[in-house]
């Protein structure tokens, strides 16, 4: 019996950046195109700025959890979070993620000094890695807080989801208010991410 292979993407960020609506717009994408789909989330409730990790798996039939040095794909809203999970990649996995980097209270509690962005983006040599400045393209959209949907237009050249797919998904996951504002930060990230959809090729 042939067990097909699943695509499995890892999306990790910290609470508060929405993450958990991130991969519930790649749900309803599935849904959509009628693909299935088993998803498993870790997060610290109302724990903002706790580490938070999705996992998602597209088509196969296994259960949720995606094993370590296994994922396709790697979406981080957040440069330290990337590096903590990305033992989670394949070594021909694609990792998308923000120039962003919010130092953990942990450090400052310890007095130890922060990593700089440069540091933890030369951790992540190596990896085959698309870099977004996602929170200059959201402001740009019309609100920071749609970094998450930016991230995922970026991500978006390296789904085995349809263009049209995702944008619907988002639409429907996001409050109806703020449709136009992601739809622009969607587009954006699209377009961001298009150099490097170019860029790294499928292995």
């Amino acid at each position: 019996m042939t067990r097909e292979k699943s695509f499995d993407v890892i999306i990790v960020g910290i609470g508060g950046q929405g993450t958990i609506l991130a991969s519930n717009i790649l749900g309803s994408a599935c849904l959509l195109e009628r693909k299935p789909v088993k998803g498993a989330e870790t997060h610290g409730m109302a724990q903002r700025g706790g580490s938070v990790e999705s996992h998602i798996r597209i088509g196969g039939v296994f259960g949720p959890l995606i094993p370590p040095g296994t994922a396709d794909l790697l979406i981080g809203f957040d440069l330290l979070e990337a590096r903590r999970y990305a033992h989670y990649l394949r070594p021909e996995g694609v990792m998308v993620v923000n120039r962003q980097l919010v130092v953990p209270t942990s450090v400052h509690m310890a007095g130890t000094p922060p990593p700089t962005i440069t540091q933890v983006e030369e951790a992540l040599e190596g990896f085959r890695l698309c870099l977004v400045d996602a929170e200059a393209l959201a402001v740009q959209a019309g609100s920071p807080l749609t970094q998450n949907v930016v991230m995922m237009g970026a991500a978006s050249h390296f789904l085995p989801l349809g263009y049209e797919s995702l944008r619907k998904a988002m639409e429907l996951q996001v409050p109806a208010k703020t449709v136009e504002t992601n739809i622009r930060a969607f587009e954006l990230g699209r377009d961001a991410g298009k150099e490097c959809g170019d860029r790294i090729t499928p292995r």
